[in-house]
């Protein structure tokens, strides 16, 4: 147990005042940074331990400072030591929203809504001291599909039309997402905790923010690679956001093209993290992912990219999900 904690830990901790506290490890996700609860008599402090050359937790402390002087609830950084990866931070506690939807269903409208009014607050501010998302990254998230599915699938594909396609598609809401708002990219059932009550959300896992369009998390939320959202659902609280923020009348055609941008991308991921990283647990996600991608595809916004898939992805691996990989 000793030998698996950060390297400088006690050290560190000493200096932020949390002298002979128990350090818990927590499960980890799919990066290479650690997480652990730390305890000290009745206090409790999360540690996150974001190792060079891998990781950096600088955009993670400049995202969290940034969103919690603009009102955000993000985690309080209690001491930092970048060049060394480690963070304490503000413990949110055990209440995610994932968890306490599974076990608490029939809360599931209310506690969408305040995700949805916390992303409206987000995007009525100006956009925070982040990078642009621009069509180059778009693209190059959207070729994590051909670069790590297709070969995965013994599918010889167009590349080059692939990016041909994604960007006739994504170049028609550039215009719509200037002066743009911050987006988390990663906003979902697992990365939101509740605080106290079902209208409080606390932020997790926004420190590869960047400045985009608004559709960005609201998809993120609503196409939930982790966690079933029903059509009805995703209809309701979509109209929800519009109302909310009076959102324009290209907004839906832009939801599609984010969606079935980010979906393309999670499934590239997923099969990455499978074959380097040797993690095949996120290959049963895919299914799910696969199925709001499907959808997004019947905009007619997406027909470039649409076409493409008719063209090269065979329809017996649609009809199943993406298909069966030999792990």
């Amino acid at each position: 147990m000793t030998q698996s904690l950060p390297e400088g830990i006690d050290a560190f901790l000493a200096t932020a005042g949390w002298s002979d506290a128990v350090i818990e490890p927590l499960a980890g996700d799919a990066s290479f940074r650690r997480y652990f609860r730390v305890r000290r008599d009745k206090a409790t402090a999360m540690l996150m331990d974001a190792p060079p050359p891998h990781e950096d937790p600088t955009p993670f402390l400049r995202a969290a400072k940034w969103l919690d002087a603009n009102g955000l609830r993000a985690p309080v950084i209690l001491a930092e030591n970048a060049s060394r990866g480690l963070v304490l931070i503000e413990d949110f506690g055990e209440v995610r929203m994932r968890e306490y939807l599974d076990e608490w269903p029939q809360d599931e409208a209310e506690v969408y809504k305040s995700a949805i009014d916390a992303l409206v607050a987000l995007h009525r501010l100006p956009p925070g001291p982040f990078t642009a998302y621009g069509l180059s990254e778009y693209q190059r998230e959207a070729r994590l599909f051909t670069e790590w599915y297709c070969p995965a699938q013994g599918l010889t594909v167009d590349a080059a039309a692939y990016d041909k396609a994604w960007e006739q598609v994504m170049s028609q809401l550039l215009p719509r997402q200037r002066p743009g708002v911050t987006v988390l990219r990663d906003y979902h059932a697992e990365n939101i905790m509740l605080l106290g009550s079902l209208q409080k959300q606390g932020l997790l896992d926004f420190q590869d923010a960047l400045v985009g369009h608004p559709a960005y998390d609201l998809v993120s939320l609503l196409q939930d690679a982790r966690r079933d959202v029903s059509t009805a659902l995703e209809t309701e609280m979509f109209d929800y956001y519009v109302a909310k923020s009076g959102a324009g009348p290209e907004f839906l055609a832009d939801y599609a093209r984010l969606g079935a941008q980010r979906n393309a991308k999670i499934v590239g991921i997923f099969v990455r993290l499978w074959q380097r990283d040797g993690k095949p647990r996120y290959l049963d996600l895919i299914p799910r992912v696969w199925a709001a991608l499907e959808r997004d595809l019947t905009h007619p916004a997406l027909e470039p990219v649409a076409l493409w898939f008719d063209r090269f992805i065979p329809s017996d691996l649609r009809k199943a999900g993406g298909g069966a990989f030999s792990v």
